[in-house]
């Protein structure tokens, strides 16, 4: 017996992708961008212009606000790593690099503040520039401040993703970095995914190692700051005195 499809239905295997260009014209987020400003585009909008087309069962803005609401909101989503939004259904490694793309361009224009490099003299600087980001992240990384003379932020980098462990490997990692861009000065910064930012056994014994070898090549350690979830929950490693004696 041969099995007839009601009209108007097809299979997920018949059914191509659905793309904005397929929603009227007063609906889709690229016209609506350049038309009012990408500043009256909702989050969800925005998202789909990055995203392009939908699946074989959602459209274009179904996904993306989908993926809103999996990850938590737009927070949520930039804290995610590449490795689980390529996993997501609707997304893939292409369009999970674009969206990762463009996270980090954002957070390149905030470092930049308007062509002024930002001041690192305390600990407070070091949360302002990477708390946003690293208290959202559910794998631990290590980022390193590359500071002048005058204590301006030369770059922003993120040395390896993992427990902070003390190693003579993880230490010539960050002064090989530091030495590659000329820092006399450096900080550092690692965050705890359980939101708890109190110093571990490791965390201190990294620092002190860290603070040795700087005072052998001549490149100061400022700080090592460790950040949790929430405005007040860090802590600076030299303010505590710890791997600073």
């Amino acid at each position: 017996m041969t099995l007839i499809e009601p009209p108007g239905l097809s299979s997920p295997s018949q059914t191509s992708a659905f793309r904005i260009a397929e929603m009227p014209e007063a609906e889709r987020p690229r016209e609506r961008l350049l038309r009012l400003g990408s500043g009256a585009l909702k989050t969800d909008e925005l998202l789909a212009i990055l995203l392009r087309t939908g699946t074989v069962r959602e459209d274009v803005m179904t996904v993306a606000q989908r993926l809103l609401v999996e990850r938590g909101g737009l927070r949520g989503l930039a804290g995610s790593d590449l490795a689980t939004l390529a996993e997501m259904h609707g997304l893939g490694p292409a369009k999970a690099t674009t969206i990762a793309a463009a996270f980090e361009l954002g957070r390149r224009a905030a470092l930049e503040s308007g062509g002024v490099q930002p001041l690192v003299n305390q600990p407070a600087d070091i949360v302002r520039l990477l708390q946003p980001e690293m208290e959202l992240l559910q794998q631990e990384e290590l980022r390193l401040l590359i500071l002048d003379t005058k204590h301006h932020l030369l770059a922003a980098l993120m040395l390896y993703r993992g427990t902070v462990a003390a190693s003579p490997g993880r230490v010539a990692e960050v002064f090989r970095e530091a030495v590659r861009r000329g820092a006399s000065k450096i900080a550092l910064a690692h965050n705890h995914p359980s939101g708890d930012p109190s110093p571990s056994a490791a965390d201190i014994e990294f620092t002190r190692q860290l603070v040795q070898a700087g005072r052998l090549m001549d490149v100061d350690v400022i700080d090592h700051v460790v950040i949790g979830h929430g405005p007040m929950r860090w802590v600076s490693l030299k303010a505590r005195g710890l791997g600073f004696e």
